[in-house]
C-alpha cells in the first residue's frame, strides 16, 4: 500500500486515501495541538504525499480547525481534489438545546457554519458526530437526503452511535430511496475492538465503510508509555492533559489488559524492526470492513511515521499473536454465534454466509 493508492468509502463511488488526516489537533486553544503554521505544513505534507481525505468537525477547537482548513485549501486552489469530511452534533451555544443534537434545525445551522468556515459550497462527507438519544433516525436521514439532493452534501456517514440505530438509518434509506450511509466513524484499535461484535458485520452486509478513529489508542500504542508508571509522563502529549477529563475513551487506557497488549505490540515491533505506532496502524488498516483510518499529528515527523504504516505487511505469525493478545472478552449473546454453539445449529456441517465471505475476500 501507499498513500497514493485509493479505496472506495464503503460501497460508494467516492475514492479516498487509506489514511485520513484528522484535524482535531489543528489549533492550540485546548492546550495541545498545532499552531496554524505547523498545521498548514502538516496539511500540505499529507496532500503532497498523495493523501486526499481530510476529517474535521464544527466542534473541533471551537471551529478553528475548519477555519484553518478553509484557508489552507483556498491557498492551494485545489478544492475539488480534496475530500473534506466534517461533522455536526455537539452543542456550540450552551443553554440552547437546539444548538446541538441531530434534529433538522441544528443540522442545517451546523452545515451553514461549516460551509462558511471551510470556504466551500459543498461537503464531501457529512457525519453525524454523536447519537443524541432523542432524534428519530428517519428525521436524520430525511434531512441528510435533502442536503444531498440540494448539492450541499455529497456523501453521509454516522459516528459514535449504537449499531441498531445505524442499521435502522440505513434500512430507512434503502426503503425510502434516501441517500445511503457511506461511512461509519468508530473507535478501533488493538486496545478497543468491541466494534467487531456488531458494527463490522453491519458494515460488511450493508456496504458501509469503516473509518477508525484513535487507532493508536490516544498514543498508548506508540510505545512511549511504560508499564507501572503511576502518572502519565510529563510532555507525553494529549493524553497527559485529558486523562482526567471524564471522557470514557481515556479512562480505560491504563489497565492491565492494555499493558499486556502493549507488551505484545512492542515485541512484534522489535521482531519486524518497525516502530510500534506503525505496527498498530497497519493492524487496523487490514481489518475487515475498514476503508480509511484516521491519523492525527502535531508534527510533520509524526505524520511521516504514520504514513510508513502503509509500507509493509504483517507476517501471519505476528498478526496472529496481536489478534490473540487483544481479543476482547466474548459476552452474551455473542458466544452463541461462535463455533461451539453454531455446530449445534448446523448439525456439525460447515455453513458460511455468501455475503460475509464475498465481503471478506474483497479486502
Amino acid at each position: 500500500m501507499s498513500l497514493s493508492e485509493y479505496v472506495t468509502l464503503g460501497n460508494s463511488g467516492l475514492k479516498v486515501s487509506r489514511l485520513c488526516l484528522g484535524t482535531m489537533t489543528f489549533g492550540t486553544d485546548w492546550g495541545w495541538g498545532s499552531a496554524e503554521d505547523t498545521a498548514r505544513t502538516i496539511f500540505n505534507s499529507f496532500l503532497d504525499a498523495g493523501g486526499n481525505f481530510i476529517d474535521t468537525a464544527d466542534a473541533y477547537v471551537s471551529g478553528k480547525s475548519e477555519a484553518f482548513i478553509g484557508r489552507f485549501i483556498q491557498a492551494r486552489g485545489s478544492r475539488d481534489r480534496i475530500v473534506i469530511g466534517t461533522k455536526f452534533s455537539f452543542n456550540t451555544d450552551p443553554g440552547d438545546p437546539n444548538a446541538g443534537g441531530n434534529g433538522r434545525k441544528n443540522i442545517r445551522k451546523s452545515l451553514d457554519g461549516s460551509l462558511r468556515r471551510l470556504k466551500t459550497d459543498y461537503i464531501d462527507v457529512y457525519w453525524l458526530h454523536n447519537w443524541d438519544t432523542t432524534t428519530p433516525a428517519d428525521e436524520v436521514m430525511r434531512t441528510l437526503d435533502d442536503l444531498a439532493r440540494e448539492g450541499k452534501v455529497r456523501y453521509i456517514g454516522i459516528s459514535n452511535a449504537p449499531a441498531w440505530y445505524v442499521a435502522r438509518a440505513q434500512t430507512i434509506a434503502e426503503l425510502r430511496g434516501y441517500e445511503h450511509l457511506a461511512g461509519l466513524q468508530l473507535e478501533y484499535s488493538l486496545a478497543e475492538r468491541h466494534i467487531e461484535f456488531e458494527f463490522v458485520p453491519l458494515a460488511l452486509h450493508t456496504g458501509i465503510g469503516i473509518c477508525p478513529w484513535s487507532p493508536l489508542a490516544s498514543g498508548l500504542l506508540t510505545g512511549k508509555y511504560q508499564r507501572g508508571s503511576a502518572n502519565v509522563p510529563s510532555g507525553a502529549g494529549r493524553l497527559a492533559l485529558v486523562k482526567d477529563s471524564g471522557n470514557p475513551s481515556f479512562l480505560k487506557l491504563f489497565n492491565e489488559r492494555n499493558w499486556q497488549i502493549l507488551d505484545a505490540l512492542l515485541d512484534a515491533a522489535k521482531k519486524i524492526e518497525r516502530p510500534p505506532a506503525q505496527v498498530a496502524l497497519n493492524w487496523v488498516l487490514n481489518r475487515p470492513g475498514v476503508s480509511s483510518v484516521l491519523i492525527g499529528a502535531t508534527k510533520v515527523a509524526q505524520l511521516n511515521d504514520n504514513i510508513g504504516a502503509l509500507e509493509f505487511q504483517l507476517p501471519d505469525e505476528i498478526q496472529r499473536k496481536l489478534d490473540e493478545a487483544s481479543r476482547p472478552e466474548t459476552l452474551y449473546p455473542y458466544h452463541f454465534f461462535e463455533s461451539t454453539m453454531q455446530q449445534m445449529v448446523t448439525g456439525g456441517t460447515q455453513v458460511r454466509s455468501y455475503t460475509s465471505k464475498a465481503a471478506l475476500a474483497s479486502r
